[in-house]
């Protein structure tokens, strides 16, 4: 069982870190997945008889690690869920890209479509049946040629929104084999880096992040400019 990072952890709310190539919750393959695996920490660590509740408020990528936050009573559940419809749970991602976008900062419009058989994302023409408008800003943080390290702040939370969009403008996200292209990197430079909301029952604004493992590709860049 993987070790799981805990970055906060109250009444009413749990974040951790999110290993990558973990399901964020169980599918079709039965693979472990972080939802069960914290479960089942939690009714170990307190003790409790049945089932434990905890709810999944968002989700990453399997690929793709970093925060996560879960909801430890339905009224977090609820009141979290509600904020992420709203666009107020803010969400910001680094990646290391290759080439240089267009812009040192810029904001992405798309409209994505998803082949619910293939599991693939696609960038269409706005109009197409089923496709949804996907939004991000990014900057640039630091240039280490071939690679760019970027700062993503997503405005709508569509599924491999970050990927299919750099890759749309010709810079795909590093060892991301499904959007970008096959190079020496087995697992892709995407994290979930910062999340902040307003906590469910204190109603204070709340924020936590983490950094990857310094590896490259990551290893290329200074990170710690980050915090």
């Amino acid at each position: 069982m993987k070790t799981i990072n805990v970055l906060y952890e109250d009444n009413h709310l749990l974040v951790v870190t999110k290993p990558p190539n973990l399901l964020s919750q169980g599918d079709k393959t039965g693979d472990p997945d972080l939802l069960s695996i914290l479960k089942d920490d939690l009714k170990e660590r307190h003790n409790k008889p049945g089932n434990v509740y905890l709810g999944l408020v968002h989700r990453l990528d399997r690929p793709v690690g970093g925060v996560m936050v879960f909801a430890k009573t339905s009224k977090a559940a609820a009141r979290l869920s509600d904020q992420v419809r709203r666009n107020l749970f803010k969400k910001t991602y680094i990646a290391v890209i290759r080439g240089l976008p267009p812009r040192e900062k810029d904001t992405l419009i798309h409209y994505l479509l998803k082949n619910t058989k293939t599991n693939r994302v696609e960038a269409v023409k706005k109009g197409v049946k089923g496709a949804k408008e996907a939004i991000l800003d990014y900057e640039v943080i630091s240039y280490a040629h071939p690679y760019c390290l970027v700062k993503i702040d997503l405005h709508t939370g569509r599924p491999h929104q970050i990927r299919v969009q750099f890759s749309k403008i010709g810079c795909p996200i590093i060892g991301d084999q499904r959007y970008g292209y096959k190079d020496k990197y087995n697992h892709i430079a995407l994290w979930a880096y910062k999340i902040s909301f307003e906590h469910p029952t204190l109603r204070k604004k709340v924020e936590f992040s983490a950094l990857p493992e310094n590896r490259p590709p990551w290893s290329r860049f200074s990170l710690a400019k980050l915090k």
